[in-house]
């Protein structure tokens, strides 16, 4: 919140353009300076100064909440992702006021994803959409103007059958081609102005990690240091954003290998429930501290040739679960309603309110990280710990589409 500009907080528009002169644009930059150093740039009294000084504390300073306003609030709280069974599987679709991550191989549909999202959230709110503006940050030139206005006439032929609203549509998407991390970041930093301008009501980062993989060999030394603080950047400057004005951010991530034991990383490292392989795993590329900035992250993977899946590898409402897609005209389509149990990689099929919940029993290594659990079901279990994994004997019990807790068999 010290990023935040200071003509956000009430200060006259007399006393932002003084300050500015003298490059004091937010918060940080004033409560970092002394009441005399303020009184000599700003031209106020002491007095004066000091009520300045209050009120920009207390504009930057997060305000508290209770439960039951966030729980009145519920039904604004999400961006529909226009997939039923995910917008099912994340209570209503992609969290607003949170950052999400799209992270995965190359080729398997993150931009694809994120042009799909930017045609709906121009659509009306009737149909779904934000009725807003998206702001776009490519960093891979892979955005295609072309492929967002095939997606808009496929997905949605009746509406984007008259030339109008297409180009309203593509008016609507505000893009920025960012090739350098000094770049991004520079505008991530004037990001505030933009959303205003444009009301946007969506952020779309794709990618946060190209830049920064190209620019930062991390094998030499300070680079891992000087990498981690421009991403801590990053991260803080987004989620403000995304925070004071209510909106989802999407990122797009890439992925890297490990060496070791895919089972001790949990499912973070999710390959597919009948991939076993102990040579090595693959995860969400940036490092442990960045994957603790996200607040949902999508991984997408290749099944086949054609058929690829969304893993709900993080989410503070949604179970851990896998749903089949490809990547057609309208953008990503779900091949079924059916997803894969967590740990088993036992397959159900769509669940709804009144479907009977459905239990077996397996023994298997339990696939979450010990300092970071994250069940997706209760249940009674017997565990031993062996060689580096936690085996347990266990009863499922599934309800992956109600967004309910499961109950204990």
């Amino acid at each position: 919140m010290a990023s935040k500009k200071l003509r956000r907080t009430g200060m006259s528009l007399e006393v932002c353009e003084r300050l500015k002169r003298h490059q004091i644009e937010t918060c940080q930059d004033l409560l970092s300076l002394t009441p005399l150093e303020v009184m000599r740039l700003a031209g106020q009294s002491y007095q004066q100064v000091l009520m300045l000084l209050q009120s920009v504390s207390q504009a930057c300073a997060p305000s508290m909440t209770t439960a039951l306003e966030v729980w009145k609030q519920r039904a604004d709280l999400c961006f529909s992702t226009s997939l039923p069974a995910l917008d099912r599987l994340l209570q209503g679709g992609l969290p607003r006021g949170t950052l999400t991550e799209v992270t995965g191989p190359s080729g398997c549909g993150k931009s694809q994803v994120c042009m799909m999202l930017s045609v709906l959230a121009t659509l009306p709110k009737c149909m779904g959409g934000l009725d807003s503006g998206v702001i776009y940050i490519d960093t891979e030139s892979a955005f295609s103007a072309e492929r967002l206005v095939e997606i808009a006439q496929s997905r949605f032929p009746d509406y984007f059958c008259e030339k109008e609203r297409v180009l309203e549509m593509a008016g609507r998407v505000h893009l920025f081609r960012e090739l350098t991390c000094q770049d991004v970041l520079d505008r991530l930093e004037r990001l505030e102005e933009d959303i205003i301008s444009s009301k946007a009501g969506l952020v779309i980062l794709d990618s946060v990690a190209s830049v920064v993989r190209k620019e930062y060999d991390t094998t030499l030394p300070g680079n891992l240091t000087h990498r981690s603080n421009l991403l801590g950047q990053e991260a803080a400057t987004l989620k403000y954003l995304a925070q004071a004005f209510h909106i989802p951010v999407v990122l797009t991530n890439q992925i890297t290998t490990h060496v070791g034991n895919r089972g001790e990383r949990g499912a973070a490292s999710f390959r597919g429930a009948s991939d076993a392989r102990d040579s090595g795993y693959v995860t969400a590329a940036l490092g442990n501290t960045w994957s603790h900035s996200v607040n949902t992250r999508l991984i997408v993977q290749y099944v086949d040739t054609h058929q690829r899946q969304i893993v709900i590898a993080k989410s503070p409402v949604a179970p851990f679960a896998v749903l089949n897609y490809t990547v057609q005209k309208e953008g990503i389509r779900l091949e079924d309603s059916a997803a894969l149990c967590c740990s088993c990689g036992l397959t159900f099929p769509a669940l709804t309110a009144d479907t009977q919940p459905r239990s077996h029993t397996t023994r298997l290594p339990w696939p979450h990280p010990l300092e970071d659990p994250q069940p997706t079901h209760t249940h009674a279990s017997t565990s031993t710990y062996t060689q580096g994994h936690m085996y347990t004997d266990e009863t499922h019990t599934h309800i992956l589409y109600t967004g309910r807790p499961a109950a204990t068999s």
